[in-house]
């Protein structure tokens, strides 16, 4: 190897380190936001807990609180706005509320870190729609990842036996919706910058949501206000770490790292829920990442 091929690679090198840093704060940060959204769903002291659809009213209100402070504090980082793709805010604006409110609903009756693995099925649901939508091919590769990750969503569910968890569906529900999502995310991505496309996102999300939870709302506590606020700040903060990674790195090298995810949401749920994942759950959920990771690499 030449000198000048070493410091291209050394300099390459060099990208990739921040750039799987950033997706694993990023999982770290996503992680967090199912546990503070499974505390706001549970009684404490006089407080009820709170509506899925009240929770991800607060998420997409309070990170859009957070955005607008930023863009005050930095103006020469506001994003224009001529030329934005308002059908293709919506749609991904509103299957992500979908998204969101339907993980909430499954973490407040399920673990943490079983809800987190079923929702990566959302790449599969992105797969069959590209092939659907977009004409993309479905090759013996990502069959072999499609089968690995039902498989592996089977052995957490569990259906049939005393251990189906109903709530299970909701994860799944959070899947189809996340992966919905995620071809529009693709199709803005390409089209519209990414701060743009970060505060069109949860003003039209905001929208929603507070509408939707107008029908069911209960007044917080003092606790669950911070929660909400917390909720908010902490999504928005890991959606700006994604995108950075996204930015640095190529999606095949850093989409695997965002599978730490799981890892995080594993070990919030025993440090504040005390659950220890049951061995199937552990197994199923591998088989789901590893079928996740496959779909990354096939697009390298």
């Amino acid at each position: 190897m030449t000198s000048a091929a070493r410091r291209i690679d050394g300099m390459i090198g060099r990208r990739r380190f921040p750039a799987i840093m950033f997706m694993v704060g990023a999982g770290a940060f996503v992680a967090a936001t199912s546990v503070v959204a499974k505390a706001l769903s549970l009684e404490g002291g006089d407080a009820a807990g709170l509506s899925p659809f009240q929770i991800s009213a607060g998420r997409f209100a309070f990170a859009l609180v957070a955005l607008v402070l930023v863009l005050k504090a930095f103006p020469n980082a506001r994003p224009a706005f001529s030329g934005v793709h308002w059908n293709w805010h919506l749609f991904r604006s509103l299957s992500g509320w979908l998204g969101v409110t339907c993980m909430f609903a499954a973490v407040a009756h399920m673990p943490i870190a079983e809800a987190t693995a079923i929702s990566f099925l959302s790449p599969l649901v992105a797969m069959a729609l590209a092939a659907l939508l977009l004409g993309e091919a479905i090759g013996t590769r990502k069959m072999l990842a499609a089968g690995l990750a039902i498989l592996g969503a089977m052995l957490i569910l569990r259906p049939g036996t005393d251990a189906f968890q109903l709530a299970g569906l909701w994860a799944l529900s959070a899947a189809m919706f996340m992966g919905i999502e995620t071809i529009f995310i693709k199709k803005l991505s390409d089209a519209e910058p990414a701060l743009r496309i970060l505060v069109i996102n949860n003003a039209i999300g905001a929208a929603i949501a507070i509408a939707a939870a107008s029908f069911v709302w209960v007044w917080p506590s003092v606790l669950q206000w911070l929660l909400l606020m917390a909720l908010g700040t902490i999504m928005v903060s890991g959606q700006a770490l994604f995108i950075q990674s996204m930015k640095r790195g190529e999606a095949s090298l850093v989409m695997p790292a965002f599978y730490t995810l799981l890892v995080f949401a594993a070990v919030y749920d025993f440090i504040f829920n005390q659950v220890i994942p049951v061995p199937a759950a552990i197994i199923g959920a591998a088989l789901i990442v590893s079928g996740a990771m496959i779909l990354a690499a096939n697009h390298k």
